[in-house]
């Protein structure tokens, strides 16, 4: 495994040293965390720069296209570093001098937080461009299914119920506006410069319900009951009702089975070195039976 990622290392930094943009000699060290994608920190004389690495992934509904279109989006809005340059396969972004959120520092910044994930939902559609994206988690799982069962899952007998549950929890989802999502809203993709958020990844952004990205980041961030409320409450501008609170415990409980069927979909077509899909697909139903176990001792919804 040693010798594979020390070719892999070598490989990718003769790619990343024939990208055309470079000002005189540059320095590269890979940017480590990403489970499906590979970024590489480059430094030359004109600062820092991330070297984005990713193929269109059609299994998780990855195009790396309509990436690109939203990372310039997010540029134009003000939510994202600046894209320098783009060809196949790769992205290159201005490295920003900022400090990656963990689990903490999103509990600790709930509301500048859910001000910037409103302000994204609702700017960022006068700016992305082509045909519009939809990103529906329901959907997501369904298809996820279909791939599951066609590529013979070792949890193939498990998809009835995961399905039935996904019919379950999106019944009990409260009408919303449509907005633009970022639908991948991990700690690690807030950036904090001193001044102000910034937001990075966008593989799977496109049109959605707000409520999928604040089950995420609630869920992702390990957000309390008090915690959840809060961020509830300063996204909607109000206290939330009892159907508020269940639509969000139900999509927090969405938002992991999708993450782990998606990590059973990664078992079969993903192999990214140092990565164990398999221990990852069983953290997540692991987290996902505790997310149940609350939600149906709050709201007594949602079979298993």
């Amino acid at each position: 495994m040693a010798h594979q990622l020390r070719e892999i290392g070598t490989e990718r930094e003769a790619q990343i040293k024939a990208l055309p943009i470079w000002n005189g000699p540059i320095e590269i060290s890979p940017l480590l965390g990403g489970i499906s994608n590979e970024s590489w920190l480059v430094q030359d004389r004109n600062g820092g720069h991330v070297v984005r690495l990713g193929e269109d992934y059609p299994f998780h509904h990855v195009l790396r296209d309509r990436e690109l279109m939203t990372a310039r989006a997010a540029e134009r809005a003000s939510f994202a570093p600046p894209v320098e340059y783009a060809e196949p396969g790769i992205m290159v972004s201005r490295y920003l001098e900022a400090r990656t959120y963990k689990d903490v520092d999103v509990r600790a910044n709930i509301s500048r937080i859910a001000e910037t994930v409103r302000a994204f939902h609702h700017e960022m559609p006068h700016h992305v461009s082509g045909p519009g994206f939809m990103f529906w988690p329901f959907h997501v799982i369904r298809d996820y299914a279909r791939t599951l069962r066609e590529g013979g899952s070792r949890m193939i007998e498990k998809l009835p119920d995961y399905l039935e549950l996904a019919d379950d929890l999106e019944a009990a989802q409260v009408p919303l506006p449509i907005v633009f999502g970022h639908n991948d809203l991990l700690p690690a993709n807030f950036l904090d410069d001193g001044d102000r958020l910034w937001l990075i990844d966008f593989e799977y952004a496109g049109f959605s319900t707000a409520m999928f990205d604040l089950a995420g980041l609630s869920s992702n961030a390990g957000f309390s009951a008090e915690e959840s409320e809060e961020l509830l409450e300063v996204y909607f501008g109000r206290p939330p009702d009892e159907g508020l609170r269940r639509s969000l415990a139900a999509m927090q409980c969405a938002s992991l089975l999708r993450e782990a069927m998606w990590s059973m979909v990664s078992e079969l077509y993903l192999n990214a070195p140092g990565t164990d899909y398999v221990a990852y697909t069983e953290m997540n139903l692991h987290r996902l039976e505790a997310a149940l176990d609350e939600y149906r001792t709050r709201h007594g919804c949602a079979r298993r």
